[in-house]
């Protein structure tokens, strides 16, 4: 793992594009499909106000990482990418070593266009390619065929030095011997890093309602865990253990702003629909900036940003979000910065409970993490730790 100071998780910078050319059936992201032509730079020009609105909340802040997601960044031209990655900059201090990811989708990517995000100063790429054949691609909404994927992912390997690819498995009749086949290809191809996520059907997405019309039918939880069991296995075995519960690395090749939100730092939010934790005189702030994506643009020229809530945190809830999102990790938490956030300790009897039913384990210098039996009811444990 990353060696990082105890209680220092660094800064990160999210930016959200949210245009795609399609709305993918189980996706329930702030997502937009828009048939007319987007003003870049009027985007652009605004996503510079909003990082100068941030920058003035968090002085002195040094910048380790930078994630442009969305949505679809690899939608938007070079230069807009350049011009946001100048605005950072220019108000932020950057660290030498900074991590700059992009989120692409194989149909987007051109030999080109990936040399011109190199170029603006992108240095990992993250490759949306979902499955490994093009039949459940079809099923799973996208629109670039297996062969297109694996060709982006080549394309990648001669540009970028780090890159990485999602998949989603746990999908419609999805076996497990055909899930290892698949994975076993995907980390012939990995130089250093998957995203495996497991198929969840989400509130208001056409797969709901698909499911709901007995026209969709998923693994159940029976069959997922399986599968999970496969993943953690087969990507073990080949040297790319899993550092958090869907992602997958060889050592040192973690996603390093992944690992500011589950190690609980600091990040800055901007664009249409991000989310932020910043910590200022006052404490720590929950932020979110308006989801339309007109909407946040009319918002950010008339008054400087597109912040919508801003919501002190309570010391029981930044207890709580550092749970959450800290033992997602294979590296576990520190229940001493638990403490440090809450106020107050952790149950001895409930962790003394959940050790007894080998649910969490202890791992070097008094931190806690989820076992690999734990992972699967994930969110149970979270919630009678935080209880």
């Amino acid at each position: 793992m990353i060696a990082h100071p105890p209680f220092d998780a660094g800064f990160g910078v999210y930016v959200h594009w949210p245009f795609c050319a399609s709305k993918c059936p189980y996706c329930d992201f702030n997502s937009h499909v828009r048939h007319q032509r987007i003003d870049e730079p009027r985007y652009a020009a605004a996503f510079a106000r909003e990082i100068a609105h941030q920058a003035e909340m968090t002085p002195g802040r040094t910048v380790s990482s930078i994630f442009l997601g969305g949505g679809t960044p690899s939608l938007m031209q070079p230069a807009t990418v350049g011009a946001i990655l100048d605005a950072i900059a220019a108000h932020w201090s950057v660290a030498p070593d900074v991590e700059v990811t992009l989120e692409a989708n194989p149909t987007s990517v051109e030999a080109a266009r990936l040399r011109g995000y190199r170029a603006a100063g992108v240095n990992r790429l993250s490759l949306g390619v979902q499955a490994m054949n093009d039949a459940d691609l079809r099923a799973l909404g996208r629109l670039h065929s297996a062969s297109e994927a694996m060709a982006a992912v080549a394309m990648a390997a001669t540009i970028f030095q780090r890159y990485s690819f999602d998949l989603i498995y746990a999908r419609p009749h999805q076996t497990p011997a055909a899930w290892a086949a698949e994975l076993e290809e995907a980390i012939d191809r990995a130089a250093e890093h998957l995203s495996l996520y497991q198929l969840t059907i989400e509130a208001g997405t056409m797969f709901e309602r698909l499911r709901d019309a007995g026209k969709l039918v998923v693994p159940d939880a029976e069959s997922a865990r399986v599968l999970y069991d496969v993943t953690r296995d087969i990507c073990e075995k080949r040297g790319l253990p899993g550092y958090e519960i869907s992602n997958h690395a060889r050592p040192g090749a973690e996603c390093r702003h992944n690992l500011v939100y589950w190690r609980y730092g600091e990040y800055a939010g901007v664009g249409p629909g991000a989310h932020a934790r910043l910590a200022t005189g006052t404490g720590r702030f929950a932020m979110s900036t308006e989801l339309v994506p007109e909407a946040w643009l009319t918002r950010v020229e008339e008054q400087g940003h597109g912040v919508v809530e801003a919501e002190r945190l309570s010391a029981e809830a930044e207890g709580d979000e550092f749970l959450l999102m800290g033992l997602r990790l294979a590296e576990g938490i520190d229940p001493a910065r638990y403490t440090l956030l809450s106020g107050r300790t952790l149950d001895e009897r409930r962790v003394r409970s959940l050790l007894q039913d080998n649910l969490v384990e202890p791992v070097g210098e008094g931190r806690l993490r989820v076992s690999r039996e734990g992972f699967p009811v994930l969110d149970a444990i979270v919630a009678d730790l935080a209880a």
